[in-house]
């Protein structure tokens, strides 16, 4: 899969740079920043993925946290994916809290999502084989973190593939999407009507379990 490089500079010791690429999962073009630690010279090191929040995209966390210290002194690579498919083609809502920069970690199941949203997907499968192919990252050490809506998608794909990171983390997560109403806006249009669907994107419920 080809990357086409956006941007990259200096960080702590590290690279961090940004890409786009062609994403079968969400059927158009998805853009990651990823941090590369200064021990990947020496070989593969472990990756932590963070998935941010409502609104948000991929510079909040690598602008903003300052995380690359870290990242840095610890040895890790950090990827932040973007929160949600983008573009005219893409399907949107008036609201901050559906459609783009609102993707929710979920595969759409329900009109007119389905056709791009796939972030569960694309976060756990596709994202994880390009990083693997075109950077020096160990697979077998994974984390996952993120804050408010990425909490909430941090804990649910932790719960949702079990076994596959070895640690989460979550910032003032979204935690019982089904309890509120905008929650329950976004469920409803990506999954369609209230169902063991929605219990499957509920960290709650999935603790629960």
């Amino acid at each position: 899969m080809t990357l086409t490089s956006i941007s990259s500079w200096a960080s702590f010791g590290g690279t961090l740079s940004v890409h786009d690429h062609d994403s079968a999962a969400c059927h158009g073009s998805m853009r990651f920043a990823v941090y590369i630690p200064p021990q990947a010279r020496t070989g593969p090191v472990p990756v932590v993925w963070f998935l941010s929040g409502l609104t948000c995209n991929w510079s909040n966390v690598m602008e903003k946290s300052g995380l690359q210290r870290v990242a840095s002194e610890l040895g890790l690579m950090v990827v932040a994916p973007d929160t949600s498919p983008r573009g005219d083609a893409v399907a949107d809502d008036a609201g901050y809290d559906l459609g783009q920069g609102a993707g929710f970690y979920l595969d759409a199941t329900e009109a007119p999502w389905v056709p791009h949203f796939s972030m569960e997907t694309y976060v756990t499968q596709e994202l994880p084989a390009l990083v693997a192919a075109h950077f020096p990252a160990d697979m077998t050490r994974q984390g996952i973190m993120g804050h408010s809506m990425g909490g909430h998608g941090a804990l649910t794909l932790n719960f949702r593939h079990p076994g596959r990171y070895a640690s989460v983390s979550a910032f003032a997560p979204i935690v019982a999407p089904s309890q509120v109403p905008w929650g329950q806006k976004a469920l409803h249009a990506y999954l369609g009507d209230q169902g063991p669907a929605w219990g499957e994107h509920d960290a709650c419920h999935l603790v629960r379990r």
